[in-house]
């Protein structure tokens, strides 16, 4: 479908890269997107040394292909990430490494399999109808807060038997309000030292954390001794207590609720809402998907096969996340030496893969910073490497979500844009914002209209 060229916002660019204090001051600190040189989105490899560390900044999909699957036993979460998440996430599935990781991996995955996720199709569809009720044609709302209240309510309903300690306005606050510190609290967590509540950013993400914790905690006691209902809470509780002393049991499975509740919703939400902005800046392509979910809803608005009868749909949804990755960062530390693309890797080498620049990168996109769902066609699609595009990573690591959180998005997207119309609100620049996740920096207002 041929449309007018369209570049969404990034953060601007400079020539060549500056000094790496200021990564850890004004905008960059509190924006891990912004700040990037040209050089960053040309070059195969990058290595710097910051604070101490020496930082490999990955550029190559091969590099990144070696590092999360073909020798993946040598990369390991860091320390670094290990301090930084402990305090909210604990040992759960995302900070762990070795056979914890694996034993942990093990109970989770079944949630996850086709069949699990298939049957919930029908609470991804009642959540996303429930949401737009509240809608008022010719309005403006946030539809970043609704992505956010939509996908929360979808995990605390799937996954935690719908326990409406999960589903409050105070938990989603507490829930951005953890997120925004984590964005802020790097130069603590590199220096080995404790995250000190010195401004009201981080105060507040402390009494957030702190909450969350605190919720889970009680939630997860609530189930003891036998786990309760049979849903993925109690499933992780029996399987946690058959394979764990009692008091490590309890305390890996508020570990793992943390884990799923945070990460489960919010970067599926942030995918949703990238989507909709992308829409509502490019017309023609949402009247197309829009006629796509129609058709596809009248086939059965809340069945199994809905996603799969969303092809074009689901090609704007992965050019969202290529453009906007939900997660832009992620790192691995070397055990021992390696090599990378020509350059020695030493033993306590972080390993800094990041798919905001390889998702635009110009060695291996054409025009990497337009919008342009025809990438993901499968003939294009197939010719392109499988580690050039992982919004959900790669290899033994790769998400255990990933197709829950393909089915929900497509789900909640369709529902919402088979009768609904979006489109830009006058004056409002959208600009993205890294913290832990890519949002769009204070929300996501978007006029409505009833199709």
């Amino acid at each position: 479908m041929a449309t007018a060229r369209f570049v969404p916002p990034h953060p601007p660019r400079d020539i060549a890269p500056g000094p790496m204090w200021r990564g850890f001051f004004g905008e960059r600190a509190r924006n891990s997107v912004f700040g990037w040189s040209q050089r960053a989105f040309s070059e195969r490899h990058i290595k710097r040394h910051i604070l101490g560390y020496t930082v490999h900044f990955v550029l190559d999909p091969d590099s990144v292909q070696h590092v999360l699957q073909g020798n993946a036993a040598n990369y390991v979460k860091p320390d670094i990430v290990k301090r930084f998440g402990a305090a909210l996430l604990g040992r759960g599935l995302l900070t762990s490494d070795g056979a914890l990781w694996r034993e942990q991996r093990r109970i989770v995955a079944a949630n996850f399999a086709p069949a699990a996720v298939d049957a919930l199709v029908p609470h991804f569809a009642a959540a996303a109808d429930a949401a737009a009720s509240e809608w008022r044609s010719g309005g403006t709302h946030d539809l970043a807060e609704a992505a956010t209240d939509t996908t929360m309510r979808i995990i605390a309903d799937t996954l935690f038997g719908g326990d409406p300690r999960l589903k409050t306005r105070k938990a989603m606050d507490h829930i951005a309000a953890a997120l925004r510190a984590g964005g802020e609290s790097r130069l603590p967590a590199i220096l080995g030292l404790p995250s000190l509540p010195y401004n009201k950013v981080l105060w507040r993400g402390q009494r957030g954390r702190d909450f969350l914790r605190r919720t889970l905690a009680d939630l997860v006691r609530d189930r003891l001794p036998d786990g309760g209902a049979d849903d993925f809470l109690g499933r992780l509780i029996r399987a946690l207590r058959a394979q764990f002393e009692p008091a490590e049991a309890l305390a890996l499975a508020v570990d793992n609720a943390a884990t799923f509740y945070l990460a489960g919703h919010e970067t599926t939400a942030n995918a949703i809402s990238w989507t909709l902005y992308l829409l509502s800046e490019q017309p023609e392509w949402q009247e197309r998907v829009a006629a796509e979910a129609q058709a596809a809803l009248s086939e059965g608005a809340d069945d199994a096969g809905l996603p799969e009868r969303l092809p074009t749909l689901r090609r704007v949804f992965e050019e969202a996340m290529r453009l906007y990755p939900p997660v832009p960062r992620f790192d691995r530390q070397a055990v021992a030496a390696d090599g990378l693309c020509g350059w020695d890797v030493a033993p306590g080498d972080i390993i800094s893969i990041w798919p905001w620049l390889l998702h635009r990168h110009q060695a291996l996109w054409d025009d990497p910073d337009a919008f342009d769902p025809d990438r993901f066609l499968p003939e294009r699609r197939a010719a392109q490497h499988r580690f050039q595009y992982f919004p959900f990573g790669g290899g033994p690591r790769v998400c255990v979500g990933m197709r829950f959180a393909y089915a929900e998005g497509l789900t909640v997207l369709a529902h919402w844009l088979a009768a609904w119309r979006v489109t830009p609100v006058s004056g409002r620049e959208v600009r993205p914002v890294g913290y832990v996740t890519l949002k769009p920096e204070g929300g996501l207002p978007l006029r409505v209209e009833r199709r």
